[in-house]
């Protein structure tokens, strides 16, 4: 047998046990990933073609230059279409074959590939070269079928040389490993580029190029394609790590240094390992194979600590480089089904099913004790991908019941009227307004594979090979003719060790002679995942005297407190956004021993924001309940360090709002006969946030959210706010308390002045769908029940504790010092509030038709699917244009 052929033998010898999933039960699955799809796919079409991606909460298409810039992100994007060429393959494997022949007609037609625009090389190769040659594939299979494309004349794989050309000059470095970014129409020489300055690129952008490269000089007999890309990969194998025998994540594409010398599995490293296993699949070489073991020995050695994947320094491999996990990793259990290590990827999934079952999707980041670090979930697909290849090579429906969460999670927590929305914060539900082309071009074919019989795969998936963006490349193209100009760099063979080489087909009955095993290796780590480590109380050093201030007693509008800072020579700043900094300047105290009590003081300050820190709590989600929102609009809202607990609530808490008055909250409420029973809304500002708490539950509220008086604020561009007490006992607040940013208390305030009614659910985290909506509109599968998601927050918010957790390095005796951002410690409230509750006026006039429908009084159960419809449809608008207007 070829070897080229060995490794994807595994999925031959499978075997179940148990409550195998019926083929009943598998067949609505995939029907369901079909109609998954359909809605994503059709919505592009609809809403965003030509652009690059769909902007599934506006319904428009994202154009780079027309939007805020996202930063790197947005360097995917070079307006040709995205999604449409990323796409291509996956309509054809879903048998969608009528509309993949228009899809073609359509990117020979209207794409472009000479745009001036800068764009990074890695997603451009593996999205839209890596797309064109995966739709060549299918066009070609299908041609040769003799019933579809019998008109095409190989014009995707012209376009692909085009493209290829274009990103050719990317590799004009004396390393040959390529410039991260390029414009396609300038190339990177020169002023009219604005690019080619770059110096650093990540490991996986400059070694992810060999299987769309090889296969362009493949289908073509052109070699410089391959050339450039076994060049590059040579040069990172000569530049890993001899002893360890690991490669860094940014290296120097110049000088060939290492700039960042963490290694891992994960982000911008990952694919590098993917594609040398993968390229000696495609092209046979068993160059890949060896240096790809080489690799994997010492992954397993040092980086790999069952069921976690841990970065460690690549010069010193049994040091960690950090205490938690990035998403991306999930993609390495299914890479170890290609290379028969099935232990180990039964371990590592499980422990990331867990952690997804925990937080409905996988975080962005996630700590060893799988607590959320980055909360954002942009619907990557890798996940689903080590799901399907593990259910091939073992056969376990325990599988497909994975698969099944990830389908239910996506529609519970993702689905829009217009797509599928990226989570922004899988704590709360609060989604992006992104759908990313890599959600149609992996997701959905993973998915289906897992629920399909080989019957309804329309082509033997077993004779191509998935490129990391999923495209399909024939393995036909090892037997092409490899005219390479270039030698390749041999691994020497004392560097070699045979004993690491498994060159035999892995049979999954002898890896499993229990049919038991795999469920025997996921029990324990079930049950580590459900545990919740306890955190160490912060060290503090025996002996130290205390200043005459402490700490967790100051006041920030205490007058004696800040004349005792003034005399240890600590001044208090007041930020714009309302947080206190401290810093000490020593020489301005009044004395040296007045100087080291102020030493001490910051320290102490710094011990006990790190305390809170350890203690910072997940945002909030305030979700309007009342028609006509019905849950659809959700709001991310800042915790409060003291009143109810919402995580511990299975409810929340529920009820009308109502503008408090004085609006400030801070004197008695004078209005406390609307106040009682209802949600009180307060404004920043004059007093300390326990104080409005006291004086709203005097007055018989049974909730109250603060807004932000700093106009403008918004969590797109803060940090989550956390409130603190006022330093004293806070046992007698018994109600909860939220914070809202300024953009995202005018939200609630506009619908108040709209509606009059408005009823709101504080939560820990947005509740599903139909919130407010009866029983039977719950149970109705139209559209009329979907969320219109709109979301007033983006992809830019963080935690404080990821903000700050520098901060305690900062300070030290010996240089002008800031103490850590003052959130969560204490807060004095001075700035002028507008006692007007009515400030906030709406930016879009309902029309008249609108405007006279009844309010509060119609009993939504008994309205009709199509006015339900047609309520949401008016309420999509009027936030579609509020959100512009506020853009």
């Amino acid at each position: 047998m070829p070897p080229v052929l060995c490794l994807l033998m595994l999925f031959g010898a499978l075997w179940t046990y148990g409550g195998a999933m019926s083929r009943e039960e598998k067949q609505k699955f995939r029907n369901q990933v079909v109609e998954m799809f359909d809605h994503a796919y059709q919505n592009y079409m609809d809403h965003a073609y030509p652009a690059d991606e769909l902007m599934p909460l506006t319904c428009r298409g994202r154009v780079r230059g027309l939007e805020p810039s996202r930063g790197d992100v947005d360097d995917a994007l070079g307006k040709f279409s995205l999604t449409l060429i990323d796409t291509l393959d996956t309509l054809v494997l879903l048998n969608k074959t009528t509309e993949f022949e228009a899809a073609v007609r359509r990117v020979l037609s209207d794409v472009r590939l000479d745009n001036d625009i800068v764009v990074s090389v890695f997603e451009t190769n593996i999205r839209v070269l890596g797309g064109l040659l995966g739709g060549h594939s299918m066009a070609v299979m299908l041609k040769d079928g003799g019933r579809h494309m019998q008109w095409y004349q190989d014009e995707l794989l012209h376009m692909a040389k085009d493209l290829g050309l274009r990103l050719l000059p990317a590799f004009n470095t004396s390393s040959g490993l390529p410039y991260p970014r390029i414009n396609l129409k300038h190339g990177v020489r020169g002023p009219e580029t604005r690019t080619g300055t770059e110096t650093d690129t990540c490991t996986a952008c400059a070694g992810t190029m060999i299987l769309e490269f090889a296969a362009l000089s493949r289908f073509t007999g052109d070699p410089v394609f391959e050339d450039h890309a076994r060049r590059a990969l040579d040069f990172l194998w000569e530049k890993r790590q001899r002893n360890s025998n690991l490669v860094g994540t940014t290296i120097n594409i110049h000088s060939g240094e290492w700039v960042r010398r963490d290694s891992g599995v994960g982000a911008g490293i990952d694919s590098y390992y993917e594609y040398l296993l993968k390229a000696y699949i495609l092209l046979g070489d068993d160059l890949f194979l060896q240096r790809f073991n080489i690799h994997y020995a010492s992954i397993m050695k040092y980086i790999s600590q069952p069921p976690l994947l841990l970065d460690v320094h690549i010069h010193k491999p049994l040091l960690p480089a950090r205490t938690w996990m990035d998403s991306l990793l999930a993609f390495f259990p299914g890479l170890q089904v290609l290379k028969g290590d099935i232990r180990p990827a039964i371990e590592t999934h499980e422990m990331l099913y867990q952690v997804t079952k925990k937080h409905n999707f996988l975080p962005e980041a996630f700590t060893t004790d799988f607590r959320v670090h980055w909360a954002q979930h942009p619907l990557r697909p890798e996940f689903a991908e080590s799901t399907y290849f593990l259910y091939k090579a073992t056969g376990d429906p325990y599988y497909l019941e994975a698969g099944r969460t990830i389908l239910d999670n996506l529609n519970r927590f993702a689905r829009v009227p217009c797509g599928f929305a990226a989570m922004k914060d899988v704590r709360t539900g609060s989604h992006e307004d992104r759908m990313d082309s890599f959600f149609l071009a992996e997701m959905f074919k993973y998915l289906f594979l897992l629920f399909a019989e080989a019957e309804d795969i329309p082509f033997d998936v077993e004779d191509y090979v998935f490129t990391t963006e999923a495209h399909l490349l024939p393995l036909s193209l090892s037997t092409a003719p490899n005219t390479s100009s270039i030698p390749s760099n041999k691994t020497s063979d004392e560097e070699l060790d045979d004993s690491n080489f498994d060159w035999t087909c892995p049979n999954t009955r002898l890896l499993f002679p229990d049919p038991a095993f795999p469920r025997s290796l996921r029990e324990p780590i079930r049950s580590a995942v459900d545990k919740s480590c306890p955190r160490p109380a912060p060290y503090r050093e025996p002996g130290m005297g205390r200043p005459p201030l402490r700490a967790q007693d100051f006041m920030a509008n205490n007058p004696e407190h800040l004349e005792l800072l003034r005399r240890m020579g600590v001044s208090l700043i007041h930020l714009k956004d309302g947080r206190v900094q401290l810093v000490q300047h020593a020489t301005q105290a009044v004395s040296a021993v007045a100087a080291e009590d102020g030493v001490r003081f910051m320290q102490e300050m710094m011990e006990l924001s790190s305390q809170q820190q350890k203690e910072q709590l997940p945002p909030r989600a305030i979700q309007i309940v009342s028609h006509p929102f019905f849950g659809r609009v959700v709001l991310t809202a800042g915790p409060a360090q003291f009143g109810t607990d919402l995580s511990k609530s299975s409810t929340g808490v529920r009820g009308f709002v109502t503008v408090a008055e004085p609006y400030s909250g801070c004197s008695e409420i004078t209005n406390g006969e609307y106040v009682q029973g209802h949600i009180a809304l307060l404004q920043r500002g004059q007093c300390m946030f326990a104080e409005k708490a006291r004086n709203i539950q005097r007055a018989g509220a049974i909730g109250g959210i603060v807004i932000d008086d700093n106009e403008g604020s918004s969590s797109d561009t803060a940090p989550l706010f956390q409130m603190a007490g006022d330093g004293r006992s806070t046992d007698d607040i018994t109600l909860p308390l939220l914070f809202l940013f300024h953009k995202e208390g005018n939200i609630l305030l506009e619908a108040l002045k709209e509606y009059r009614e408005v009823e709101v659910l504080l939560s820990d985290k947005a509740r599903d769908r139909g919130v407010g909506v009866q029983e039977e509109e719950e149970d109705c599968q139209t559209e009329a029940t979907t969320p219109t998601s709109f979301e007033p927050v983006s992809q830019s918010q963080m935690t404080t504790e990821e903000l700050d957790q520098s901060a305690p390095e900062e300070v030290s005796p010996a240089r002008e010092e800031v103490s850590p951002a003052a959130e969560v410690i204490k807060e004095e409230e001075e700035k002028a509030v507008d006692p007007q509750a009515e400030a906030a006026q709406p930016k879009e006039e309902r029309d008249s038709e609108k405007t006279e429908e009844p309010r509060g009084d119609t009993d939504s159960s008994s309205q009709s699917v199509d006015e339900l419809l047609a309520d949401w449809r008016e309420d999509l608008e009027a936030f579609k244009q509020m959100e512009k207007d506020e853009l």
